[in-house]
C-alpha cells in the first residue's frame, strides 16, 4: 500500500522535525551579559565617579558590539561620549583592554593593530569577562584622563561580578 503524496510529505516533515529537536537538545549555551549586569554596571561607575568628582560617559556593548547600556553624566563633556563608544565597542570586539590594543599598535613603533580600523587605543575600554574567561562585551568609560576612566570601568565590572557567570 502506497501512502498518498501529501501523507509521505507530512511524515516526512514529521521525522526531520523529531531528529532536529533530539539535536538541539545538545546544543551548547553560553552565558551573555544580561541588561541587568549592565545597568549595575552603570551605576558602580556612577558611584565611583562621583565619589572622585569625575564627570564621565559609561558605554556598555555585549561581545556583539551592541550597545547595552549608556549614561551621560550631568555636565559630562559632549566629546567624550563618542569616545565612551568606541572604547567599549573595541573591548566588546576583542577580549582586550583598549590600553592593550594601544601597546600592541604602538608598542615598540606602529604595529598591525595601529591601522586596523574603528579600535580605539586610549586608556578606559575594559572587556567584560566571566570569572571563567567567556567574553562577555565591553565597557568604555570617558570624561576624565584615561586611568581615571579605566578605574571608574573596572568599578563597574566590580560591581556586577556576582551577576557575571
Amino acid at each position: 500500500m502506497r501512502l498518498p503524496a501529501h501523507l509521505a510529505t507530512i511524515c516526512f516533515f514529521a521525522l526531520a522535525l523529531s531528529l532536529s529537536t533530539s539535536a538541539s537538545a545538545q546544543i551548547e549555551t553560553r552565558p551573555i551579559l544580561s541588561s541587568s549586569a549592565a545597568m549595575t554596571m552603570v551605576h558602580g561607575c556612577l558611584s565611583k565617579a562621583a565619589a572622585e568628582g569625575w564627570l564621565m560617559h559609561i558605554a556598555i556593548m555585549d561581545n556583539h558590539g551592541n550597545l547595552k547600556a549608556y549614561h551621560r553624566m550631568d555636565d559630562a563633556q559632549l566629546l567624550s561620549r563618542d569616545v565612551a563608544m568606541a572604547k567599549a565597542r573595541t573591548s566588546a570586539t576583542s577580549p582586550r583592554s583598549t590600553q592593550q590594543w594601544g601597546e600592541m599598535a604602538f608598542g615598540n613603533g606602529p604595529g598591525a593593530a595601529a591601522f586596523v580600523p574603528g579600535l580605539n587605543f586610549f586608556e578606559g575600554g575594559l572587556p567584560i569577562l566571566t570569572p571563567a574567561g567567556q567574553h562577555l562585551g565591553g565597557i568604555g568609560v570617558s570624561g576624565d584622563t584615561g586611568a581615571n576612566d579605566a578605574i571608574c570601568a573596572q568599578a563597574g565590572i566590580d560591581a556586577a561580578a556576582n551577576q557575571i557567570q
